[in-house]
């Protein structure tokens, strides 16, 4: 699968642009705030149908404009495929594929399997376990629908249930009952999700420790964990166990969407005790894991884009990055970067054919 030709209009800084790309690998170069992420980030869009940098949507039309439109031609399985993503003021984003719209955005995730790593990503070191939980739900929705459709009755009935524990309070009532239907229905979906997480880490982390091994040398071990509640007990009971704490917080405090993933370094988070070379040398183990992870549950290869990767690592790094892209794993990969120079001399040094766009 690759990206053939790639059309914007007032998306973020860009009033109309269009692009006609290799199938390997593309290289876009200029100065800081010239747009090289934002062609990166529309390709991200044209997968997820969002942006992978501003969850606003209205703040990715460009400035004074009431609209954008982004339009992608791909080859996929000997196929012609167009997407077309598109957002007006006021009114909903569209999502068509062919000319036809998407009922459910859901229905287009893992369609076109991508990958990005961007030095946005050092968030899911620094932040709360939200940023994890995305980043493992996102690999998994990616390439299982029926994953993605019990997250999103899971988070619609945890929504139900915390706004019934608020009417509780405000009313000063209480109705034993209807919230019973809820902690079912949070039991259901919630035990399917983590089994599926589990099951989903244990496949992911030997990979992710493959690439921290190519990456760094291998000098430190590394470690993902598996931070659930529900290791110990069944969703049903820990509700029942902490009704008084929810109803005095008025939300509920346990269940899958306070699961959390643990990045180990030496057996010690790697927050508090990883170099930032070695936070780098995991984040981006982690992505590459993601990128081989997805390959072969959807059989067919994720599209990969490096945002600004050689700025933010040691030229060792960066060598070992571009030995693994040189085999023949890779796709289509799009990279950006402040130095033209630099990466021309990068690229050559793959035996892939290549095309370097000058913003």
């Amino acid at each position: 699968m690759f990206l053939k030709k790639l059309s914007l209009i007032n998306y973020k800084n860009f009033a109309s642009e269009n692009f006609e790309f290799d199938s390997k690998i593309n290289c876009f170069v200029g100065d800081n705030g010239v747009g090289k992420t934002n062609v990166l980030d529309a390709i991200y869009h044209l997968s997820f149908g969002k942006s992978y940098f501003n969850p606003v949507a209205t703040q990715n039309i460009k400035h004074e404009e009431d609209f954008f439109v982004i339009d992608g031609e791909f080859q996929k399985n000997d196929r012609e495929e167009r997407i077309l993503c598109s957002l007006k003021k006021g009114m909903k984003k569209i999502i068509k594929r062919n000319g036809k719209a998407y009922d459910k955005f859901s229905d287009h995730i893992g369609f076109l399997p991508l990958v990005i790593i961007s030095p946005a990503d050092r968030d899911l070191i620094i932040e709360g376990s939200e940023t994890r939980r995305k980043f493992m739900d996102g690999v998994i929705s990616q390439s299982d629908k029926e994953y993605l459709q019990n997250l999103i009755k899971y988070n619609k009935t945890l929504s139900q249930r915390n706004s019934l524990l608020k009417y509780f309070a405000v009313n000063q009532t209480f109705d034993k009952t209807t919230l019973a239907i809820y902690n079912e229905q949070l039991q259901d979906y919630g035990s399917t999700i983590f089994h599926k997480r589990a099951k989903f880490l244990e496949e992911f982390i030997p990979i992710f420790k493959e690439q921290y091994l190519a990456i760094s040398g291998g000098k430190e071990p590394v470690n993902l964990t598996y931070d659930s509640k529900l290791l110990d007990s069944e969703l049903l009971t820990l509700l029942e166990r902490n009704l008084e704490k929810d109803k005095a917080l008025q939300y509920t405090s346990v269940g899958t969407h306070k699961d959390d993933l643990n990045f180990e370094i030496d057996g010690h988070p790697i927050k508090k005790f990883g170099s930032q070379g070695q936070q780098k040398s995991f984040l981006i183990a982690l992505k590459l894991a993601q990128f081989y992870f997805i390959k072969k549950q959807a059989g067919t290869t994720p599209l990969l884009l490096l945002d600004d990767i050689f700025d933010k690592l040691d030229e060792n790094r960066v060598a070992q990055i571009i030995n693994l892209v040189d085999e023949e794993n890779f796709g289509q990969i799009f990279l950006s970067d402040t130095h033209a120079d630099r990466t021309e001399e990068v690229v050559k040094k793959i035996h892939q054919s290549y095309k370097i766009f000058k913003l």
